[in-house]
Order: structure tokens, then sequence, then C-alpha cells
């Protein structure tokens, strides 16, 4: 696939002009988005990356959406995807923080530069009076050669105007001093858009178009900087001194010693909410009593009428592992109110503003780890639903970042449910035996932590990220983003789930899950100490987290051998739900490499830990 070449993608008729949403993070695009599609959209995966498309009809014309960047290049996946839509567009609609301008006028300019059509949409114009900025909108607008049209997104103020506006979309005034090279450089490739990439060295357009990149990018940026400050300066003037109180709490939210205690109270509501009531109450309603107690026998029973339960395709259709059972109520019962949940969640933190201040308070913390501060999601995410948190790791930076994640939350961070059926195991162990197991997991996760960051090749990325003003989220929005990316999950998930329970099935009927504890029992009595019952409750373990916990309480074991099980079941492998979740996210062989690094770490570490205490 070429890169600024969307066609293979997302499916565009030949007639309609492709009208591509542009911004910074956290600029409120998605509100415009859905201003300009409504809910009839379509959300699209990138491929070799995990980052999506969203895309929807506008009249005749087609509006795409774009990762939130501060440049359009190609240093990271969100720049790539963005870059290769932003390229194709027949309009930009940019939408701009009027509280930044500074910042989020480089890539209003640089695609200015590149010759597209654009209108700028200047949001946040509230909250720019508010901090006493008076901006010359007809003197931007002019010094841009573009229409800019004053909008307050979340109140729908200007929104119709934007949309009018794109009938007016204009070629603006490019702040280029090398026009010359860039019109010597157009002559070797497809157009100007290309053509300022490649003099701006982006290596992968460069190699489409069978070129060098060249070496300017730094005399473009230096002059395109200037020339955004020079008009900051000529537009925007200060009217009054003075920071409102939500200024001051953003402030306090970054600060360690005010920004923690508030974080631990966010990120306990966070768990309330997904990690124990859906977690917990609503997941027990609808895939115990709905799925489980209603669903399934009545299933089971017309399908028994067809065939047997006992014969291959019973046990395909019905069975344990069945397509219409456990395909279904993992699905619709256990993932669906998880992800309904938890994307709700993220929508306010994301539209109100405090999603990046997160970000940027554990930054430091995370990055021994090899991952930034948007990390803190998922992993807290993966002590409600492990299976939930490997999808949120799409918010990480790049594909090393990610690996990592999936294999942290895969190898040290047990699920809500698995979670209470060990603390109902350890607790009457005594303290001594609480801090083994606690120190064990927390240094596991650490060292395994530590130790990918330093052998896997590249870096990660750093946490370039704006704090945009503290607002009040628009519900109608935040339900429809959590509609939208609900549906999309569904949609992806299902085929996932499906192909999980014929692998399965077909493992049960053949008899290969046996042989597998056959093989694991000498390791489980002679190296781990433990029963050789014990090993059931690791098999079970992959079907779900927390039947492997509870699988070891009715066995006899000392207070040693709880903890040694307690800690390999908890570095055991992931379910078969964050397992198919994994394949999706990344692929079979990086998720084989997970599935087997957990085996080897949760058997040695728990060996380590049995000849020690």
């Amino acid at each position: 696939m070429d890169c600024c070449d969307i066609s293979h993608q997302i499916d565009i008729p030949a007639d309609a002009d492709k009208i591509v949403l542009a911004g910074n993070p956290n600029v409120g695009k998605s509100i415009f988005f859905s201003s300009f599609t409504g809910v009839y959209v379509d959300v699209s995966n990138y491929p070799g990356t995990t980052l999506d498309i969203s895309s929807g009809k506008y009249g005749d014309d087609v509006v795409l959406d774009t990762p939130g960047v501060y440049g359009v290049s190609s240093f990271n996946d969100e720049e790539r995807v963005a870059r290769d839509v932003i390229a194709s567009a027949d309009v930009v609609v940019n939408i701009v923080d009027a509280v930044h301008l500074e910042r989020d006028l480089f890539l209003t300019q640089q695609i200015i530069d590149m010759g597209i059509p654009v209108v700028v949409a200047l949001n946040m114009m509230d909250e720019a009076k508010r901090r006493g900025l008076e901006i010359n909108i007809n003197q931007l607008s002019a010094e841009l050669g573009v229409p800019v049209i004053p909008t307050v997104a979340p109140k729908g103020k200007g929104l119709d105007e934007v949309k009018e506006a794109v009938k007016r979309a204009k070629v603006g005034n490019s702040s280029l001093e090398l026009e010359s090279e860039l019109a010597a450089t157009e002559e070797k490739v497809t157009n100007r858009r290309e053509a300022l990439l490649v003099l701006e060295g982006d290596p992968n357009v460069a190699a489409k178009n069978k070129v060098d990149p060249l070496e300017y990018q730094e005399r473009i940026y230096k002059d395109r900087r200037k020339r955004v400050n020079e008009l900051t300066e000529e537009v925007v003037s200060q009217t009054s001194e003075g920071s409102s109180f939500k200024t001051k709490l953003g402030r306090m939210m970054v600060r360690p010693l005010t920004g923690v205690p508030m974080l631990l109270a966010v990120l306990y509501a966070l768990y309330q909410l997904v990690g124990v009531f859906i977690a917990q109450t609503v997941v027990g309603i609808t895939e115990g009593k709905i799925f489980d107690g209603m669903y399934e026998p009545f299933i089971e029973n017309v399908v028994g009428n067809l065939v047997s339960h006992t014969s291959f395709i019973g046990q395909l259709l019905i069975g344990e592992f069945g397509v219409l059972t456990m395909a279904v109520t993992y699905t619709f019962g256990l993932l669906l109110p998880l992800v309904i949940g938890f994307y709700l969640f993220l929508s306010i933190l994301e539209d109100s503003g405090y999603l990046p201040r997160i970000a940027a308070l554990v930054d430091r913390m995370l990055t021994a780890l090899g991952l930034n501060g948007r990390a803190v999601i998922p992993m807290l995410l993966g002590f409600g639903c492990v299976t939930m948190a490997t999808i949120t790791t799409r918010l990480l930076g790049s594909k090393r970042e990610r690996i990592i994640a999936v294999f942290l939350l895969g190898l040290a961070i047990p699920c809500s449910a698995q979670l209470g059926v060990i603390a109902g195991l350890i607790a009457p162990l005594g303290f001594k035996y609480f801090m083994i197991y606690v120190g064990t997991i927390l240094a596991v996760y650490v060292l395994a932590g530590t130790f990918l960051n330093r052998v896997m090749p590249g870096e990660s990325t750093d946490l370039l990220i704006d704090l945009p003003p503290l607002r009040i989220p628009k519900m109608s929005n935040v339900l429809q983003k959590t509609y939208i990316k609900s549906k999309s999950f569904i949609k992806e998930a299902g085929p996932i789930f499906v192909l999980g329970s014929v692998v399965i099935t077909i493992m049960q009927y053949f008899g290969w899950l046996t042989a597998i504890q056959n093989a694991v029992a000498p390791i489980t009595v002679g190296w781990l100490q433990l029963p050789k019952e014990a090993a059931t409750a690791f098999i079970m373990g992959i079907v779900r987290r927390d039947f492997g916990a509870a699988g070891l309480t009715g066995l006899s074991m000392t207070a040693a051998q709880t903890t040694v099980s307690l800690i390999t079941i908890t570095l055991f492998v992931p379910c078969i739900a964050a397992m198919m979740i994994m394949v999706k996210e990344r692929n079979w062989k990086e998720s084989i490499a997970i599935w087997f690094g957990s085996w080897i770490t949760a058997f040695t570490v728990g060996g380590i830990v049995a000849q020690l205490i």
C-alpha cells in the first residue's frame, strides 16, 4: 500500500469530495465530526496500525476524521495515518484551539503550504474570552488566505457556519521561502503535497515516488514557526489578567502534591464503575442471569433437538466453548457491558480535558518501563478486565509501547473476577504471605517492563501532549462516541470470539486440552511443589482467569503452597477472551510469543518462590 493513498482502506464514490477534519489533539474534532455525519458512521482499521479511521456521509461527500497530530509527518502511527488522509483531501476543515493559536497554527500553515483548500474552525472561543484573549478574526482570515469561522463546538455555536464554509474553502497563503526548490521537486513526484513532504525529508513519501528525501525540514520548520509567531502577535491581544477557577484547577491536576490525590480519586471511581459495578454487578446480570440462565438453556434446547449434544457439531455449536454459547455469551454478556462502561468514562475524561493531565502526571513513573503517561489507563482497566484493557492499548503511540503494555497486562495484572477469588484465598494466610504475593507480582511487573524496555528494538515515544482547558462534557457527544466505539468493537470482536470458540472446542474434542494438563503436571508437582490437581486449575485459567483461581479453592494446601499457586495463576496465560483480543490488536506471532512468555515467567517465578518459602 502506498502512503498518501487511502483508496485501499475506505470505499469513496468517484464523484464524492473528501472532507478531512484535522487538528491537534483535544481540540474538539469529534463534535465537528458528529455534526457533519450524524450517527451514520463507519470505522475502519488502518492497515499496519491499531488506529481506526472514522468516516461518514455529508450530502454527496465523505467526511474523514484523523488522529490528533501536531504536524503532517511520519514520526509515529498517528502522524502517518493523518498524513495519508490529509494528503488525499479535497478540503481540510482544520479545527484550531483559540487559546493556543501559536501551537495549533503550525499545523494550519503546513496544510496551507501543501496547497490544499482549507477552512479554519477557530474553536473554544468562549474559553479564549474567559482568559481575556481577543482575536481579530478578519485579520487572521486575511493573513492565512482562508475562511476562519469562530466556534464553541460543545454548545453548537458556529458548526453550521463551518459546514457552509466548506464550499468556500481556499488554498491559502504559503509561508515557504523555497518555492523554486519545491517546484523542482514537484516535477519528480505526484503533486505539490507530496513534493513538500519530500522537501521536509519524509522517507515514506520519498520512497513512494522513488526519489531521495531532501534535508530542508529544519529550515522550513524554522520559517513556518517564525511566520506563525508573527501572525499570532498580530491578531491576538490580551484584554484582562487573571485566571479562572478552572485554570487553577487544571494546574493543580498536574502537580504531584495535589494531582496524585485527585488522580487516585478518579481512578478509584473508574475502578468502581468498570471493575466493580459493571464487571461484577452488571455482568452478573447480563452474563449470569440473561445469557447463562436464559439464553444458553434456550439455544441448547433448540439446537439439541436437531443435533446430539455429544457430537462434534453439537459441541461446536452448543458445547462448553460453543459458537452459539460461549462466543455469544462472552461477546454480549461479558464484554459489551464493560466496553460501554469504559468508553463512557473515557469519553467523559477526554471531553473534560482531564485525560491529558493524567498522562502528564504519571509520565515519569512509566518511562522506566518503556511506556509513557498514556499507559495508566489500560493498566488500571486491567484490574477490571484485561480483555478490555488490551483494546485500550490503542491509546499508546508506538507498536513497541503497545507490545510492552499488552505483555504486562497479560502477565501481572489480575482482572477483578480473579482478584476477588485471590483475595478470598490469601486473606486467611496472614500478612507475611500477603506481602510475599504482592511483592512478587509487583517485582515481576517492574522487572519485566524494564527488561522489555532494554531489549526491544527502537525507542518508545515521548509524551508530546497539550493540556486543553477544562470544560463540562456535552453528554450527547459523550453518548454518541460511546455508541460508535462500542458498535465498532462488537463488529470487530465478534468474529474473533467465534474463531476462538472453534479452536478451543477442537482442542477439547480431540483430547488436546487433557494432553496439555498431563504435560504440565510434572512441573506442577516437581518444580512448584503443588498437588497434581493444581494443573487442572491452570487449564481452567485458560478459559477464564477466575475459573482457574477458583479451581484452587477445593485443594488441600499449606499456606506456602497456596501463595505459590496464587502467584503462578496470576502470572499464568491470559484467558481465551483476552488472547483473542491480543490476536486482533497485535497478530498471531506476537500473541503466541506473549502467551508462551507468560507460561515461562509464571512457572519460573512460582518455582523460585516455592524453593524460597
